[in-house]
């Protein structure tokens, strides 16, 4: 037996970023448009980076709360409240090494070794592979396209309910399809989740980043505060801090002390000059924040435009997020499409096959960027539609 045989199945069996692939491959060429990411191109804002720096300067590098400092879970109700019109607590918060965190914290809490967890599908690969990890069995179920764009079907999801699930994971607006729950889905799948005893782990990550008003809906609209919902969410995609790791859990304040000891045995808590400098993006970003938010609906529709002019490309203009989740009449294997696309447009493109079922025959572009590039990159595949 070799080394890798004598690891743990969950571990051995993780799979390999389909995302990560692609870009490994094209990611030194020049003059290629990368679009394969979940980011946008603009380095986290001085005022950001400034906080941070201070609090270095001050000495802030010792251990600190684990919850988070009470500053910034003081800064993170205030958002919410901001955001969602009522009052929150700041017991509700505690801070993260990211979203990714968010969502493992949430899954160790809430299932493990034999437990199922029901989950949308196409889906941000992250969530069904940190299930595995954990021992669960991610169980995918497929949302539904229709001309009108991506649907849900909530029967769907109660016909996957069986004695092992604990929870369901819920992300809207969605990464990759740009689906967004309304709320009488919502109200649907808290019912279901009422009925059977199950968590919810909401994955609200975009929920600014919406074309249909202020902002998305949110369980927080509807629920009531025993429900069994955990929010997850993260400073990455609203303040352009993806490598900062900085994420957050919002929960019911009688769990505080669970969800510390999950820290405690992870992480130990976020450096807190990181934290300063999440305090500064939520008390000072609102503007930046607008920008980009507006910078993003022009390039989804820059990119929708070019693309469905080709009449090649099958879109639906995404009602949130940023990414455009597209086919191409006659491609079913966007894996190696994917690879043509780099070597003969100069494009990175995700390819849809790392979103699990039903993304096949898709691909994933992240319009987050400047729309000079992006208008330049839509072009390319344009071009490359018309000479395949």
């Amino acid at each position: 037996m070799t080394l890798i045989d004598n690891l743990r199945a969950e571990a051995r069996l993780a799979p390999e970023s389909g995302i990560v692939e692609v870009a490994n491959y094209g990611r030194v060429r020049e003059g290629l448009i990368p679009l394969w990411a979940g980011e946008g191109d603009l380095p986290t804002p001085s005022f950001i980076s400034d906080a941070a720096t201070r609090s270095l300067a001050a000495g802030e590098t010792f251990y600190t709360w684990q919850r988070g400092i009470p500053d910034l879970r003081s800064a993170l109700a205030r958002y919410h409240e901001r955001h969602f019109g009522r009052h929150f607590a700041d017991e509700e918060f505690m801070v993260t090494g990211g979203g990714m965190q968010a969502i493992q914290l949430a899954l160790q809490a809430t299932a493990g070794a034999g437990d199922e967890v029901i989950y949308l599908t196409p889906a941000w690969p992250n969530f069904p592979g940190a299930a595995g990890i954990a021992g669960a069995k991610p169980v995918a179920v497929r949302l539904d396209q229709s001309d009108n764009g991506w649907v849900c079907d909530v029967g769907k999801i109660e016909a996957a309910v069986t004695p092992r699930t604990k929870a369901i994971f819920l992300n809207s607006p969605s990464n990759p399809t740009g689906w967004t729950a309304d709320l009488e889905t919502l109200k649907a799948i808290l019912d279901l989740a009422r009925r059977h005893g199950l968590w919810i782990i909401a994955d609200e990550i975009y929920t600014l980043f919406y074309y249909g008003g202020d902002r998305a809906p949110s369980f927080m609209d509807i629920m009531d505060d025993e429900d069994r919902i955990l929010f997850v969410n993260t400073f990455s995609k609203n303040w352009a801090m993806t490598g900062w790791r900085i994420g957050w859990l919002r929960i019911h304040p009688s769990l505080q002390q669970t969800f510390e000891n999950l820290i405690q045995y992870s992480t130990s808590g976020v450096a807190q000059f990181m934290q300063r400098g999440a305090i500064a993006a939520l008390e000072h970003g609102d503007e930046f924040l607008k920008s980009q938010i507006e910078r993003a609906r022009q390039a989804r529709d820059i990119v929708c435009g070019i693309l469905g002019e080709t009449g090649r490309a099958r879109i639906s203009a995404p009602q949130g997020a940023f990414y455009l989740f597209f086919s191409v009449d006659g491609i079913s294997d966007s894996r190696s499409a994917a690879f043509e696309i780099i070597d003969k447009a100069n494009v990175g493109l995700a390819p849809g096959t790392a979103f699990g079922e039903g993304g096949e025959a898709f691909f994933r572009l992240c319009f987050h960027r400047r729309l000079d590039q992006l208008e330049e990159a839509a072009t390319r595949l344009a071009g490359w539609m018309s000479q395949r």
